[in-house]
């Protein structure tokens, strides 16, 4: 059995090794590309291989450079581990029988969320691998010599010629948790391997999965390049794109076993592109639906940003809230937390908790009662402390007619709840502060009994600055705004240096320093620590991420994250 398990997983192997391939680009890309641009070069036409992936097919994602590229990148060797790992437990060297024909692509796609569309007699996901060869007949060696090596291993081999291609496979029968729990289960465990035409040497894990590939091939309206949503996408994305993936996301959604109530975004492309400060992630949305953007497009940062500090851990920027929940952005987020999450409320409650434990504790509903006549500029920071579980925060909003109504609003609510309302003096700037009035018991001998003092507890304060309003949860942050007046956000380095990288015009940003979020982070996302484990040496060099949108489509949403990462 164990010998049999070695054997039959070298597809999974190699679609693991696809994967982490990207990790390592990811993570080694910036280092890279400022020692030697013009020695990495990526396809400008996209992924070749998507001639072969269904228009129905859930996911790809294609690395457009030889992997061998990377490999001045490496300062743990990572890419040696790797290719160690992946092709001793199959028999092959990589340097011998793979280095000299291996081509500039790799493209990995989920073909089909069941082979046999019978999900009587279990569910089967069709991968499909595609390596572009640069010589032909010496990756033709290869797939003979691997399929040799596993003949002469205990392997069933089968030959056949379809539509003049010769495809190889091998089925091993074994005993999998599948079989166990449905005997009539009919998921085989194959590898079946083919070379194609002059250009890529394909592997799957079933044989029908490479005669659909072929199919799609020379039936050319089957096949991804023939989907309109495809092509509209790729027109969107930058040229010289590293690495390129394409979802399906109405499948992708199946694919999880989740009926989305609302269901705005068809599909999805990402590219990752070079960058000299890091690497920008550039993604395009696109929907048969007519979408409204929160606002109009921004040529410059947000004034409001001169007032957050630079100690801050994660910055929102941008204009006019009070369309925010009819708008594109809310419709994607409300779709991307479903289809990942199953539901977006306990997202937005762990990411959002400062903000969740205002309304719990005011009563009021953060969209009705103050984000409604937010009409012009904004900003809302988080400052992370070491000791503190909750971080500090901070609201800057323009003033326009609907302010002053706005603060009455939360005046009232907060009286209501049996708040006060207090001035305030900090370095001769008024203040209004909601106070609450509580009561310390101090112990002392028992003649004279117990002493009491009354102690104010500070919930919010608020001041004007210039054409702004500042909410602040604190005395300490308020004090922070109105004395380190030269050293905001907007003059911190790294921060100028992230939102350089984002076209502009744009809806504003997300900022999200990674060393002073780390914590705060993982005590509210505690799968973020898993994830670190997986990409370590990309987390090990991040510093901050920027996520914007921008494109004036109506038809589509354009966005990007830019990751700044450690020189």
């Amino acid at each position: 059995m164990f010998n049999v398990n070695r054997q039959r997983s070298f597809i999974g192997f190699i679609v693991a090794g696809a994967i982490a391939l990207l990790v390592i680009a990811i993570a080694g890309f910036y280092w890279f590309f400022a020692k030697s641009p013009a020695n990495l070069i990526a396809s400008n036409s996209g992924p070749g291989a998507a001639i072969f992936v269904s228009k129905l097919s859930p996911a790809m994602v294609s690395l457009l450079t030889n992997p061998d590229r990377l490999q001045v990148l490496e300062r743990e060797e990572e890419l040696s581990k790797l290719k160690t790992s992946l092709f001793a437990k199959s028999g092959i060297d990589y340097k011998q029988d793979i280095q000299p024909w291996l081509g500039n692509e790799i493209t990995l796609a989920i073909t089909t969320l069941d082979i046999d569309r019978d999900p009587e007699n279990g569910q089967q996901l069709g991968y499909l691998l595609a390596l572009a060869t640069k010589q032909p007949e010496k990756s033709r060696e290869f797939v003979e010599l691997l399929f040799s090596k596993r003949a002469l291993a205990g392997a069933n081999l089968a030959v056949e010629q379809y539509k003049g291609v010769k495809l190889i496979s091998d089925n091993q029968e074994v005993i999998t948790e599948e079989k166990i729990q449905n005997p009539k289960s009919k998921i085989q465990n194959y590898l079946a391997g083919a070379v194609v035409g002059e250009g890529f040497v394909l592997f799957a894990n079933d044989p029908k999965v490479l005669r659909d590939a072929i199919n799609n091939v020379q039936a050319p309206d089957l096949n991804l390049t023939s989907s309109p949503e495809y092509q509209k996408a790729r027109k969107e994305l930058p040229k010289g794109g590293l690495a390129i993936a394409f979802l399906n996301l109405p499948i992708v959604a199946k694919w999880q076993g989740l009926e989305l109530s609302e269901q705005t975004y068809d599909s999805e492309i990402i590219s990752l592109a070079l960058n000299p400060k890091g690497l920008l992630a550039e993604t395009t949305f696109l929907t048969s639906s007519e979408i409204v953007p929160p606002s109009p497009p921004l040529s410059k940062p947000v004034g409001a940003l001169q007032y957050i500090p630079e100690s801050t851990g994660l910055a929102i920027s941008g204009s006019n809230l009070s369309n925010l929940a009819d708008s594109d952005l809310a419709k994607l987020w409300k779709q991307a937390t479903a289809t990942l999450y199953g539901s977006g409320e306990d997202v937005v409650s762990r990411l959002a908790k400062p903000l969740v434990d205002v309304q719990n504790r005011w009563g009021i509903n953060l969209l009705e009662d103050i984000f409604s006549w937010v009409q012009g500029e904004y900003a809302i920071a988080l400052l992370p402390e070491k000791e503190q579980i909750t971080p500090h925060w901070i609201f800057v909003v323009e003033k326009s007619d609907g302010v002053e109504q706005g603060i009455a609003r939360l005046d009232a609510i907060a009286s209501s709840n049996g708040l006060s309302i207090n001035p305030l003096t900090i370095d001769k700037q008024k203040i209004s502060a909601w106070t609450e009035l509580t009561t310390a018991t101090k112990k002392t001998d028992a003649k004279e009994g117990a002493s009491f003092s009354i102690e104010t507890k500070v919930l919010g304060l608020h001041t004007t600055l210039g054409n702004y309003e500042i909410f602040t949860s604190d005395l300490e942050t308020m004090d922070e705004i109105l004395t380190t007046k030269d050293n905001s956000i907007i003059d911190n380095p790294n921060f100028k240096d992230s939102i350089a990288a984002i076209p502009l015009p744009n809806q504003g940003y997300v900022y999200l320093d990674w060393i002073k979020s780390q914590n705060l982070l993982e005590r509210q996302v505690p799968i973020i620590k898993l994830v670190e484990v997986l990409g370590k040496p990309f987390f090990n060099n991040l510093r901050s991420l920027t996520v914007s949108s921008y494109g004036t489509d109506t038809r589509s949403l354009k966005g990007g994250v830019f990751f700044k990462l450690h020189k």
